[in-house]
């Protein structure tokens, strides 16, 4: 089937013939314009592109012919495709013809013009995927030369280096539908190996990771940097979580994916990450856990608690399988994901003993914490109730995403 929009431009002096094929080619719902000489066609096209060009043997006119158009064509417009007619057929202008870039060569009379049609289709695909062919090529090379521009600066200085990282991040706070999304880096130098990102995918699945990759300073750094580009490539390559399908049936996928990159990549660095998905129509939440310490924190009503998960990080092993865990989200909640970070500098001693002690700091709280403005002022919240806005230095970085969620808020997009 033709698309309306799709300008054609013909080329014929036989006026008969010119006339059938261009009532035919519009009927198809094609965009036709139509002239009798070559010298004609080329004067339009100073002021028009059309998406592809029919254009018959026609006979020398002066220091004009059809072939001579071709050539001109090929060198002025080398992505419309050209389709020649003759009804010579005549071996040596078939040749000549293709390889001034004619994208097909076609006997006249045609006896079933549909076979035009069919040729117009199969010329018209085949320049829409060297169109995206390209864009992707210069997508890329872009992304390249961005990735390599950002590896510039952290090795050319460390605060540079930090001034990429910042940038890579996401607008904070950030609006999506009913839910807030916020954060907070507190690094322990002026690169940190912790990494936030979200977005919005299909205008409906709010998608956020939160990762801490091993070790400090520059190289876990430029991990952050590598890996915002890899999943960025991914998402787009692939289409993750833009459809309902994608949304119940990626995420695991994902994790394999990148597992193997960071494999693949040798970078000398695993890391630890929790990955989450909410439909933002519905609440539900399909996640991830890859060695993240401390699990998530679900605020709602009076309960404040932990949610479920467990696996391995990510870099170390081949054969790595991921859970994916699903959990309906209270109408009003609060998710608080922090980094390891987090528990270096809580006072308890033990592991055990410093998550009881977040979890009952956070639910302490709740009611400061759920009454803050959506403007981003929660995770400031969260700093001064956990006195981290009070410390000097920081023996590891601390990562903090705070997504809070009302299905009657009514909030505009920050």
């Amino acid at each position: 089937m033709a698309e309306s929009n799709r300008q054609l431009l013909v080329i014929d002096d036989d006026t008969i013939v010119r006339k059938s094929i261009v009532a035919y080619l519009t009927n198809a719902g094609f965009n036709v314009y139509e002239v009798s000489d070559p010298a004609s066609g080329m004067a339009w096209l100073q002021f028009n592109v059309p998406d592809l060009i029919i254009t018959d043997l026609c006979k020398p006119e002066k220091d004009r012919d059809s072939l001579a158009t071709l050539k001109d064509v090929h060198q002025n417009f080398p992505n419309i495709p050209v389709i020649v007619m003759s009804g010579m057929g005549v071996v040596r202008d078939v040749v000549e013809a293709l390889r001034h870039g004619a994208a097909d060569y076609l006997i006249k009379p045609l006896v079933d013009i549909e076979i035009l049609v069919h040729s117009i289709n199969r010329a018209l695909e085949r320049s829409l995927l060297l169109a995206e062919n390209r864009s992707y090529r210069d997508e890329l090379e872009q992304l390249n030369g961005e990735l390599a521009e950002n590896v510039r600066l952290l090795e050319h200085d460390q605060k540079a280096g930090r001034s990429v990282q910042s940038k890579l991040m996401p607008k904070t706070p950030k609006q999506y539908g009913p839910l807030n999304v916020s954060y907070k880096i507190i690094p322990s130098l002026y690169l940190s190996g912790d990494f936030i990102d979200y977005s919005l995918r299909g205008g409906r699945y709010l998608a956020f990771y939160l990762t801490d990759v091993s070790g400090h300073g520059a190289a876990p750094a430029f991990v952050t940097v590598w890996l915002k580009q890899l999943v960025s490539r991914v998402f787009r390559e692939h289409h993750i979580f833009e459809s309902e399908e994608s949304f119940q049936r990626d995420a695991s996928g994902l994790m394999k994916l990148i597992n193997k990159e960071i494999l693949n990549s040798r970078v000398g660095c695993h890391l630890t990450c929790f990955v989450g998905i909410i439909d933002t129509q519905t609440h539900e939440m399909r996640y991830v856990v890859a060695g993240h310490l401390p699990l998530p924190v679900l605020l709602a009503g009076s309960r404040a608690e932990y949610v479920n998960g467990k696996g391995k990080p990510l870099g170390m092993f081949e054969d790595g399988e991921w859970d994916v865990s699903v959990l309906q989200l209270p109408e009003d909640f609060s998710l608080v994901i922090f980094s390891d970070g987090v528990l270096e500098v809580l006072p308890p001693p033990q592991l055990i003993e410093k998550e009881s002690y977040l979890l009952q700091q956070l639910a302490d709280s709740q009611l400061e914490l759920s009454a803050a403005p959506a403007k981003g002022e929660g995770v400031e919240k969260l700093c001064q109730v956990l006195n981290l806005n009070n410390l000097e230095t920081v023996p590891d970085d601390i990562a903090i995403l705070k997504i809070r969620g009302s299905l009657t808020s009514s909030a505009r997009e920050v």
